[in-house]
Formats: C-alpha cells, structure tokens, sequence
C-alpha cells in the first residue's frame, strides 16, 4: 500500500485566514495559529502556507507570523508569498521553515532558484505554476496571485525551472480554484510527464477520490487541497478545518495506488 503525500494549503491576508474562488472574493476563515494547531492534532502530512497579496503588495513576508506558525507546526512547513530575494528565504528558513514556495519572483529573480538550492537543497525549493485559460482557450502562466500574465509558455518555463533546481513543482488551476470541480487532470498530467521532479496537484478537489485521480491518471506524486479541508461538506458558508482519517485514506486512497 503506497503513501501519497496529502498538503493542506492555507491562504493567508495579513494576519488573516482567508479562501479564495478562481483567486477572487477571499472568504475570511478565521486565525492561521489555530487552523495549524488543529491540523496539528490530525497528523497531515505537511502543511503549505501562502501570503496571497504580499508580493502583489510588494511586503516583505511577514516574518513574525511565520516564526508564530512554524513554532506551532509538527509538521513540515512549506511557505510562499512576498519572497523576493535569497536574504529573506534565508531568514525564513532559520524560522524553521522547510520549503520556500516561489512563484511571482520568477519573473526577475532567475537565479534565486538556483540561489537557494544550491545553499539549502533542491528539496526545499517549490515552484508554484498558477494556470488559467484565456478567451481562447489557451492555457497561460500568471504570476501575483493571478494578475500578471506571463510572457513564455507554462511549459517552457517549467523546465527551466527545475533545471535551475526546482525540487518540486505545484500545479495550481486558477479556474478551478475553490469549486470543487475536481482537479485539471489533463494539466498535470501533461507536465508531469515533461519534467522529472514531483509535481503536486492544486485547484479544485472535492473528495478524496479526486486525489486518486490526480495520482493514478494526472501522474502527481502529492494532492494538495484548500477549500476541502477548510469547508464543511463542501459548503462555504460552513467552515470546518477537516482532515480525513487514515481509516478513510487507506480505504479510499492508499489502497488503490501501488
């Protein structure tokens, strides 16, 4: 019985909890600090957090909310969101911080990939790819939660990514985000099998069986999940952070991947 790995990802304003659709109106959740202590309690497997307005902002990451949440993680803490240079990383990382999640960044810092994988490891590099189609149905890269298009194709860039030392990559679908639509299968699929690091999948899950199809036929090493663990049956106007059971993990997951 193989393990994935399944990610919460909580989004964060400020000090603020937040969950977006398609990256637009964000839902105030509730404190970061206690949405980790109950995450804490279930045992996930990691946790990623993203400041989604300090690079759009151009803040600084917030540098003691960090040390509050990675002082209250048991688990691994990946962090992206107003990280424009190898400085700040580095001061994320003495937080204790494992990852550093990029992504607007990428569009003047080339070389901060390779920067900080060359200091702290491939491993703690991740890039997020956050994709959307235009009117014509083209799928583009953007960068500053959702508001700049990028010039290159999603592809192209990938690659150099992880040649520059990207360990990991998420695949984000902007369209998908906080539907509950299921994952874009096709999306990760298809960079998946271009690129030889783990790709995590992001935007649009709805049940656990969406993981399965993300790992069995989108070919993504990891799941990673927002609104899932956020809402109450898929109700957003009924906040529960959630977690399913390993019960319900090895049943409805665990057990179908070999």
């Amino acid at each position: 019985m193989k393990r994935i790995r399944i990610i919460p990802v909580l989004t964060i304003q400020g000090r603020k909890l937040v969950k977006t659709v398609q990256f637009k109106k964000p839902n105030y959740i509730g404190d970061p600090i206690n949405a980790i202590k109950i995450f804490n309690d279930k045992e996930v497997d990691e946790i990623a957090i993203v400041d989604i307005t300090a690079s759009e902002e151009k803040k600084e990451p917030n540098y003691n909310l960090i040390e509050e949440m990675a002082s209250e993680c048991f688990m691994p803490l990946a962090y992206g969101g107003g990280i424009s240079n190898f400085m700040q990383a580095q001061k994320i990382f003495a937080l204790g911080v494992e990852k550093i999640i990029l992504n607007t960044s990428l569009q003047y810092q080339s070389n901060l990939i390779h920067d900080i994988a060359a200091v702290y490891g491939n491993q703690s590099v991740v890039v997020c790819l956050d994709i959307r189609k235009n009117i014509f149905g083209k799928r583009e890269l953007y960068f500053s939660s959702g508001s700049v298009k990028s010039k290159r194709p999603y592809m192209e860039l990938v690659q150099e990514y992880v040649k520059a030392g990207a360990g990991e990559v998420i695949v984000h679908d902007i369209d998908r985000d906080g539907t509950f639509s299921g994952y874009n299968v096709d999306l990760i699929s298809e960079i998946a099998e271009k690129i030889s690091v783990p790709v995590i999948a992001l935007g649009g899950a709805n049940s656990v069986q969406d993981i399965n199809n993300a790992v069995l036929n989108g070919r993504a090493s990891a799941a990673a999940c927002g609104s899932l663990f956020i809402y109450k049956n898929n109700d957003p106007k009924s906040i529960l952070i959630n977690y399913p059971s390993q019960e319900v993990l090895e049943k409805e997951v665990y057990r179908h991947i070999i």
